[in-house]
C-alpha cells in the first residue's frame, strides 16, 4: 500500500518532536512537591505525573483554573493528596503569604518545581514596579525559594528544579537597564529572564553543595522542556497563530513535562546539580549562562530588589 510510507515518516517524525521521556518509575511515597503555575500547559502535565507518585501542591494565581486542574487530576490518579494554593508570583506580598501557609502545615518539603512563566507581555510591571518577565520568570521564583530553602534542607534528599529555555542563549543581564525602563523588547526580555533562570541555578547549585544538615542530596538543576503548544504564547497574535499552524512540529504539554519530571525524580540526578538538561540528557548553555562573575552579581542585585539577604 502506498500510504504506509507516509505512514511510517509521520510516526517517525512525531516521535523525533516528542524529544525525551522519563523512564523512571520512582514512587514519592510520603514527599511533598511543589510545582508553580500547575494549572495549565507543562505545570499541569508535571502534577499529573507527579501526582502518580506522591502529594503535589498546586501553587497557582487563579485558584478556580487551579481546582479544576486539581479535580481533574485527582479523578484521574486517585490521589486526593493534589492541593491548591493560591500564589502570584508578580506579587511578593502573595509570595511570602504562600511560603508562610506552607510551612506552617507542611513539615517537610522534598521537591520545589519553578515552573510558572510569562512570555512576550507588552511592557508592564509587577505589584512591586519589576518588568514583568523579570519579576515573574526570575525574582519571584528567586524569592519563593528563598523562603522555602530552610524546610528544604531539613527534608533532605531534595530537588529545586527551575525551567527555563534554549531562548536563554539570547539572553544577557542588562544590569544597567534590569526594568527595561531605557529600551523595552519583549522577545528580547523574555530571553533576558531565562538567562536568569539558568543563572540563578549555577550559584544556587554553588551555595548548596554541603549544606544539607542530615549530609543527604541536596540539587538544584534547571532544564528547557522544548518547543511546547502551550497557552505561554497568548500574549502575542501573532505567535499564537503560528503554534496552530505548525502544531505538529511542536511538543504537546506532556511531552514537553518530561524533563521536569525527569529532574525532580530521576535516580541517576541523586548528586547532579548545577546542570542544565533538555530532553532528558545534559544540554549545552550558553557561554553567557557560564559566567560565574555575572551569576554572583545577579544573586546580589536580586536580593537587594527583593530586600533579603541571602548569604
Amino acid at each position: 500500500f502506498p500510504c504506509y510510507p507516509l505512514v511510517a515518516v509521520f510516526f517517525s517524525s512525531r516521535r523525533y518532536v516528542a524529544g525525551g521521556q522519563c523512564k523512571s518509575t520512582a514512587k514519592l511515597d510520603g514527599k511533598v512537591v511543589i510545582i508553580t503555575g500547575a494549572n495549565t500547559g507543562i505545570g499541569k502535565e508535571t502534577a499529573r505525573d507527579l501526582a502518580r507518585r506522591g502529594k503535589v501542591i498546586l501553587a497557582c494565581r487563579d485558584i478556580a483554573k487551579g481546582e479544576a486542574a486539581a479535580n481533574e487530576i485527582r479523578a484521574e490518579t486517585g490521589n486526593q493528596q493534589v492541593i491548591v494554593k493560591k500564589m502570584d508570583l508578580a506579587d511578593t506580598k502573595s509570595i511570602r503569604e504562600f511560603a508562610e501557609n506552607v510551612l506552617a502545615e507542611e513539615k517537610e518539603l522534598h521537591i520545589l518545581i519553578n515552573n510558572a512563566g510569562v512570555m512576550l507581555c507588552p511592557y508592564s510591571k509587577t505589584a512591586d514596579g519589576f518588568e514583568m518577565h523579570l519579576g515573574v520568570n526570575h525574582l519571584g521564583h528567586f524569592l519563593l525559594t528563598f523562603l522555602l530553602l530552610e524546610r528544604l534542607k531539613q527534608s533532605a534528599p531534595a530537588r529545586i528544579v527551575n525551567v527555563s529555555s534554549l531562548a536563554h542563549h539570547g539572553g544577557r543581564i542588562r544590569f544597567h537597564d534590569l526594568h527595561g525602563e531605557k529600551s523595552y523588547n519583549r522577545g528580547l526580555a523574555y530571553c533576558h529572564s531565562k538567562l536568569a533562570n539558568v543563572l540563578f541555578t549555577r550559584e544556587l547549585a554553588r551555595r548548596l553543595q554541603g549544606k544539607s544538615p542530615n549530609g543527604a542530596g541536596f540539587t538544584a538543576n534547571s532544564l528547557h522542556p522544548g518547543s511546547v503548544c502551550s497557552e505561554l504564547v497568548r500574549h502575542s497574535v501573532i505567535m499564537t497563530w503560528l503554534w496552530r499552524v505548525f502544531s505538529f512540529f511542536l511538543k504537546t504539554p506532556r511531552e514537553g513535562a518530561q524533563t521536569s519530571v525527569y529532574c525532580a525524580v530521576a535516580e541517576e540526578l541523586d548528586s547532579v546539580t548545577g546542570q542544565y538538561f533538555s530532553d532528558c540528557q545534559p544540554a549545552y548553555v550558553s557561554p553567557r549562562g557560564r559566567d560565574d562573575e555575572t551569576a554572583k552579581q545577579l544573586w546580589r542585585v536580586s536580593c537587594e530588589l527583593l530586600g533579603i539577604q541571602w548569604d
